[in-house]
């Protein structure tokens, strides 16, 4: 390309493989030996083709070189395809797991499937699912944590009333969006009823009245 360049724009053009200021000093050296010329713009040095040493070019033989120039210009779209393409596929075969890595693998979902059957062994030779202690153990956690949330809704709703007796409902529904409050879901409230304070109790006898636990 005739036309003007600095040290650092053919440092950027060579991806940095020589450093700017050696450039530098090549330029210098042939716009000292004639072979470039050099011009100052400021700060900035610019180095330009010697235009004297340019033989003048035949309209044909432009024209040959422009050909040339799109012929490899095509060559180098289809050559870039093809790399890609390449690329693709060699990314493809690298994800692809080794026979070792495959021996691993398998040899985790085999120790994972014995793990499972061991666990399913004695549940089909007839023993519980559950134990009657881990029943106890729940239905006093259930009992417990209920009577706790039980007195938590009551003491929020004392304090809730309290601080928003006056307002509109508009207000007081703005509010528990602005403190982010969860009222219960109507999901909550169908378990509640289903469930109740007894509802551990009350599977445990149906849990027992089929045989199991004992």
């Amino acid at each position: 390309m005739n036309r003007p360049f600095g040290a650092a724009d053919i440092s950027a053009n060579i991806k940095g493989v020589v450093s700017k200021p050696a450039v530098q000093k090549i330029l210098v050296a042939a716009a000292e030996r004639g072979e470039v010329t050099q011009k100052a713009y400021g700060k900035v040095m610019l180095f330009v083709a010697n235009q004297s040493n340019l033989e003048d070019m035949a309209p044909d033989r432009v024209q040959e070189l422009t050909n040339e120039v799109d012929v490899l210009t095509e060559s180098n779209k289809v050559l870039s395809a093809k790399s890609k393409s390449l690329t693709q596929d060699l990314n493809k075969i690298k994800s692809t797991p080794t026979n070792e890595d495959l021996a691993t693998s398998l040899n985790s979902a085999r120790e994972h499937v014995n793990i499972a059957l061991a666990q399913l062994h004695p549940l089909r030779q007839g023993a519980p699912a559950v134990t009657q202690a881990e029943i106890d153990q729940m239905e006093y956690n259930w009992k417990k944590y209920r009577a706790e949330w039980i007195i938590r809704k009551k003491i929020f709703r004392e304090v809730w009333t309290t601080f928003t007796g006056d307002m509109a409902p508009s207000e007081v529904t703005e509010l528990a969006e602005d403190l982010g409050v969860e009222w219960d879901s109507e999901e909550h409230v169908a378990l509640e009823i289903r469930m109740g304070p007894n509802a551990m109790t009350t599977h445990r006898r149906k849990y027992a009245s089929h045989g199991y636990g004992n």
